[in-house]
């Protein structure tokens, strides 16, 4: 497989800080999304793009990530482990787990941890008849708007083949088709009951475990059950109020914005968030952003003047005090 440079794929340097990291990510996620770019390989850039930022937006992902470049990883050369690698409880390299909507380079560093999910053992020790499956463990990447849905999520991943004695012969892949529960969460874990390693000897099959991993969403934050969304305004939108159609999860809303409003103010919506375990829907909390001109020509700026010398507005009089 080969290596894959996270910092190159988000366009971002090496010192780059989370903030930057996450900046990158959005407008990747944004110019990509499946549901707004009409490019060829949109969904395939999206993938990409979310995958690094798992990595790069995780610390703890991000430092081991960063030691194994420093050992001299290289963007489209092939990958090879670190001497010594599996001892930190990674794949290693070794292969045989594969990661849902993950790459098998992320798979390899990632996609196993707490040591091999497939077991293997020594071949020498004597197994018995009846010997119960290997489970698998996988992480799922899920987008918000999948949690909302009613529809099956298609997953593929490789399930460990053993021969009579136990012994592990190879792998096979395996799709099945998933609902995702309401009210899932980041990290949390699923287990679907005999969907892992077959059993040997008439032994019960594996489980498989999903981790879910809840996408990153170029417009909403997440809070709990709750979403947050940046709303821009202009000044003028902000002093004099407006009608400003706002996305959500299911379609545009048209949010009223009262006159006076304030940078900063948030304003709910109820029930447009996420599902709980109950299957109702927390909230969506826009949250607005007076946004100046990016430039103004020489009438614009003699309209600013007239206005602050009309208002005679000082915002900063708690300093006084």
């Amino acid at each position: 497989m080969d290596f894959k440079d996270y910092y190159k794929i988000l366009g971002v340097e090496a010192s780059a800080d989370e903030k930057a990291i996450k900046a990158a990510y959005r407008k990747l996620a944004r110019k990509y999304h499946p549901d707004v770019s009409k490019e060829r390989d949109a969904e395939d850039k999206f993938k990409e793009a979310n995958e690094a930022y798992e990595v790069l937006g995780d610390k703890d992902k991000r430092a081991e990530y960063d030691e194994i470049r420093k050992y001299g990883g290289q963007h489209g050369r092939p990958f090879q482990a670190p001497p010594g690698w599996q001892s930190r409880g990674g794949n290693g390299g070794g292969g045989g787990f594969e990661g849902g909507d993950f790459s098998d380079f992320f798979s390899s560093i990632f996609g196993a941890r707490g040591g091999n999910p497939f077991g293997g053992g020594g071949g020498r020790q004597q197994r018995s008849a009846g010997r119960r499956g290997q489970d698998v463990e996988l992480e799922l990447a899920v987008f918000l708007e999948e949690t909302l849905n009613k529809e099956s999520k298609q997953i593929s991943f490789q399930v460990p083949q053993t021969n009579g004695a136990g012994q592990r012969t190879g792998f096979t892949t395996k799709t099945l088709n998933v609902k995702i529960p309401a009210g899932v969460t980041d990290g949390e874990r699923i287990r679907l009951k005999g969907q892992g390693a077959p059993g040997v000897g008439g032994g019960a099959n594996g489980d498989l475990f999903l981790t879910i991993r809840m996408a990153p969403h170029p417009l909403f934050d997440v809070e709990g059950h709750d979403l947050i969304i940046t709303v821009p305004l202009a000044p003028w939108e902000a002093a004099l109020g407006a009608k400003v159609a706002v996305p959500t999860l299911t379609g545009k809303i048209n949010l009223t914005i009262r006159p006076d409003s304030q940078s900063g103010q948030r304003l709910r919506v109820k029930g447009m968030g996420l599902l709980n375990k109950q299957g109702e829907r927390g909230d969506l909390y826009a949250q607005l952003k007076v946004v100046m001109p990016a430039q103004s020509d020489d009438a614009t700026r003699a309209l600013w003047t007239q206005l602050s010398e009309k208002a005679a507005f000082n915002p900063r009089t708690q300093w006084s005090k």
